[in-house]
């Protein structure tokens, strides 16, 4: 059974693989990452950093958890290497008991862009990262899942025009729980210079028992000033709202690029 279990896992990420490849043939500015799930190739830069600071909201139909805020860094080592860590302060409100403070899931990772046809070319990268709980009470007090977990995704971003299309697909093996899936798709325009907006699909799930948890959201990056972002998204599930499916969830946060000078200015920019 667990030989067959494998097989069949691996026939569906190729055939997924395979989707998105057939699906985009022809030809890369990144459009994922915060405030999106799907994350893209793009990197910071030699040492460079971006950080990310955000308010996540997930409201379900009997319960809420709030990123509060949402952390997540990352500096550049070379022009395709990428070291990240995220982490939250979380706040989850049950049907019946008082709202939960404490912090979530260490997530650590490294970004390698192995394909890089330029900004308007196919770019590829492989993204690993651990899903570790601290050494708190997180768990026990039911904040956090017991479980903790290895996601290798991979990411595709292409140039179509006037048209940026981002995806991700990653397997996730889980220790104290079931494996998992995910994919997401992004699709951007600079409608101005200061102004990107995006519209995002994307969806998670287990296998055994089998589980999905598909979402639609639209969002927006707005340059304040260099080296200031602004992050804007909302959305919800695309399955009627119950337990594990949202009826609305949303990034609003920060973007910060560091050092200043080693961004460019935009001509916008006083």
């Amino acid at each position: 059974m667990k030989a067959l279990d494998i097989k069949s896992r691996c026939r569906f990420v190729h055939s997924l693989l395979f989707a998105i490849l057939a699906a985009f043939p022809l030809q890369a500015v990144a459009q994922g990452g915060p405030p999106y799930y799907t994350n893209d190739p793009g990197t910071p830069g030699n040492l460079n950093w971006e950080i990310n600071l955000g308010y996540m909201p997930f409201f379900y139909s009997n319960q809420s958890v709030s990123h509060i805020p949402d952390v997540d860094i990352n500096f550049g080592i070379g022009d395709r290497i990428q070291l990240t860590y995220e982490s939250a302060w979380l706040r989850v409100q049950g049907p019946s008991s008082a709202a939960k403070f404490g912090q979530g899931q260490s997530n650590p990772g490294i970004k390698w862009r192995f394909y890089d046809g330029g900004e308007s070319g196919l770019n590829i990268s492989v993204f690993p990262q651990l899903f570790l709980n601290n050494p708190n009470d997180a768990v026990r007090r039911g904040i956090t899942p017991a479980s903790e977990a290895f996601l290798l995704p991979v990411e595709f971003s292409r140039k179509f025009g006037p048209i940026d299309v981002d995806y991700e697909i990653g397997y996730q093996f889980a220790h104290k729980g079931p494996d998992g899936w995910l994919t997401g798709l992004v699709i951007g325009h600079d409608f101005a210079p200061k102004l990107e907006g995006d519209v995002e699909f994307y969806s998670q799930g287990t296998f055994h028992p089998s589980a999905n948890q598909p979402t639609l959201d639209l969002g927006a990056r707005y340059k304040i000033h260099r080296p200031v972002i602004l992050l804007l998204m909302a959305g919800r599930s695309l399955e009627p709202t119950r337990s594990n499916q949202s009826y609305f969830l949303g990034y609003f946060g920060v973007q910060l690029l560091l050092p200043p000078r080693s961004y460019k200015a935009d001509s916008s920019d006083p």
